[in-house]
């Protein structure tokens, strides 16, 4: 056959190249090939005689993985065999031949790939892939993985930090069932949402394309879901085209979303997100109530509490109102011995300019705005102070002067008046390549975060954005010097384009302590803390302000949902019997 033939078959209707040229299942030189890959099970459906011994392997699935059967010649008599159980993947195949790929992007130096290090990834690579409510790899497994001859593990490593920042799975047809059309296939693809460099997924693949180029593979074969438009872009791109190859999955927890179709309420954001799905796990009866601005109303056991994300009936307008207005806060706060910046109302144009002599550099933000809206930081000339507080009065007509404390952001998470999480939030951060601009390097980024965020976290193009590039000595038009790292903004707020990472299990007992104390002067049982320290690991710090609405996302593992629950429903806690 020729290569022209070859493309031109892939477009024949309900007939997979895999299995064309394969006659009968009992023609291979494997039959009912099964192969494990730590988060789940790959049926390769092409290799069984017996349809029902498919459905039957598939409900056989382990509690809490994702088993996957693919290359089904016959995937809708799988499906009669268990139509309870059992659906149709709602994903296409695609297909990257590679006697001819070449790869698209040369790398940049800033992040290399290679096989997973069965003793220190092993975390990394799980925590990506719980961000991305993916099922996590079997530690175990993972540990043994240099034993298993057909499967690889592939990590991208950030050159400067050794930090994983990206991980797939890849199985080699020929090694695990002697595949007479030597293929391959690509899983489990996962970036870390945060990193900051772009073309990481891209580069990940071309390198696993060229590993199996380089063994003499024909193909590598990938599915991927059909809403993914970013990673359907991606693939073609790199000249993956589609083949109609199907695949079938069990109906569990992990795959509701594919099977059960859009909920009839309406789409929430992720942070309303988070409590809704943890509430439906428990049989919390949940009514949205405004989709647009977020309220829902969950119900057990005959109460019913109203929700806006976070806030609830049980934040009283008191405690709201005193989170509201920072100066309020500050005030409260500084009253009860608890340590705060520096702080006053822009009044007139002497105070606010002695004001800013004294202490040298200053935050200006609205007193009751939230989200990073008209905060300007790093205020440190006379022309700056006036250009912040003519843009913060945009959004409140008392405008707060605080100094600049130098330090980490560090949001704490209180529940029910305790800790259930902490993590340093930083700015936004791009590196350059040495071909880009900072303006397409910030698009990009941008991109990416809103991307990972469901369009929650995205970085400004305003005139902040320029200030923070030219302060430090860029335009948006320079092209980037390459491995050169460069703050964009130097306000920390998700919404602005920041990233999150979890200290919880470093977070010294002094800041704790301080959170629930601020917690309980508010009078707030659900509160994000927002201090600077000079670490989590320290004593030291100052509290800048409270939230009464915190965003519960983003602060994985840490289990925010589940205790926001446990505080409001205490009933719903599920327990062992004796």
């Amino acid at each position: 056959m020729t290569k022209k033939q070859r493309r031109e078959e892939q477009l024949v209707p309900m007939q997979s190249p895999s299995m064309k040229s394969w006659g009968k299942p009992a023609d291979l030189p494997k039959k009912d090939v099964v192969i494990e890959c730590g988060w789940g099970r790959i049926i390769f459906g092409h290799t069984f005689r017996d349809n029902t011994r498919i459905a039957e392997i598939l409900r056989d699935e382990k509690e809490g993985y994702r088993d996957i059967a693919f290359y089904l010649r016959d995937p809708q008599v799988v499906l009669s065999y268990a139509p309870q159980n059992l659906f149709i993947d709602p994903s296409y195949t695609y297909r990257l031949w590679l006697d001819e790929y070449q790869p698209l992007q040369e790398t940049t130096g800033m992040f290399s790939i290679r096989p997973l290090h069965p003793l220190k990834d092993i975390d990394r690579v799980n925590w990506i892939y719980s961000i991305h409510d993916m099922v996590p790899s079997d530690p175990d497994f993972l540990r043994d993985i240099r034993q298993k001859r057909c499967i690889h593990y592939w990590v991208a490593v950030e050159n400067a930090s050794e930090q994983v920042i990206a991980v797939c799975m890849s199985i080699d047809h020929s090694a695990a069932f002697d595949d007479p059309e030597n293929g391959s296939s690509l899983w489990a693809l996962a970036v870390d949402p945060q990193a900051e460099h772009s073309g990481i997924g891209l580069q990940l693949v071309q390198h696993v394309a060229g590993y199996y180029k380089s063994k003499g593979r024909s193909f590598i074969d990938l599915s991927v879901l059909h809403s993914n438009e970013a990673a359907i872009e991606l693939y073609q791109k790199l000249g993956f085209v589609q083949v109609p190859v199907f695949t079938v999955k069990n109906k569990n927890a992990i795959n509701e979303k594919l099977f059960s179709g859009p909920q009839p309420e309406g789409k929430l954001n992720p942070y309303s997100t988070l409590i809704v799905n943890e509430a439906r796990r428990r049989g919390i009866r949940v009514d949205i109530l405004d989709p647009v601005d977020n309220y829902f109303r969950l119900s057990f056991g005959g109460m019913s509490v109203i929700c806006r994300e976070s806030l609830t009936e049980l934040t009283s307008a008191i405690a709201m109102s005193r989170c509201a207005d920072k100066q309020i806060t500050h005030r409260l706060l500084q009253n009860a011995g608890l340590k705060v910046p520096a702080q006053m109302t822009a009044t007139t144009k002497e105070q606010n300019l002695r004001f800013l002599e004294t202490h040298g550099n200053l935050v200006v933000k609205p007193a009751d705005s939230e989200q990073g809206l008209g905060i300007t930081v790093n205020v440190t000339s006379p022309d700056e102070l006036m250009a912040a507080i003519d843009k913060a009065e945009q959004f409140s007509a008392k405008v707060l002067l605080e100094e600049m404390v130098e330090g980490m952001d560090l949001r704490i998470i209180v529940i029910d008046y305790k800790v259930v999480a902490a993590a340093v939030r930083k700015p936004p951060k791009i590196t350059g390549d040495g071909q880009h601009t900072i303006l397409d390097l910030v698009k990009k980024q941008s991109r990416r975060r809103e991307r990972a965020s469901q369009g929650e976290s995205r970085i400004p193009i305003d005139d902040e954005l320029k200030r923070t590039v030219s302060k430090a000595g860029f335009s948006l038009e320079t092209v980037l010097p390459k491995g050169t790292e460069l703050e964009v903004r130097k306000t920390a707020n998700l919404h602005t384009g920041g990233t999150i990472h979890d200290v919880t299990p470093r977070l010294h007992p002094a800041l704790a302590k301080a959170a629930r104390q601020a917690a309980h002067i508010l009078g707030i049982p659900v509160t994000g803390l927002d201090l600077l320290v000079a670490s989590p690991e320290k004593s030291t710090y100052v509290i800048i302000e409270a939230n009464e609405r915190p965003g519960l996302a983003n602060h994985e593992p840490q289990p925010t949902a589940e205790r926001f629950l446990d505080f409001l429903f205490p009933q719903s806690i599920a327990r062992s019997i004796p």
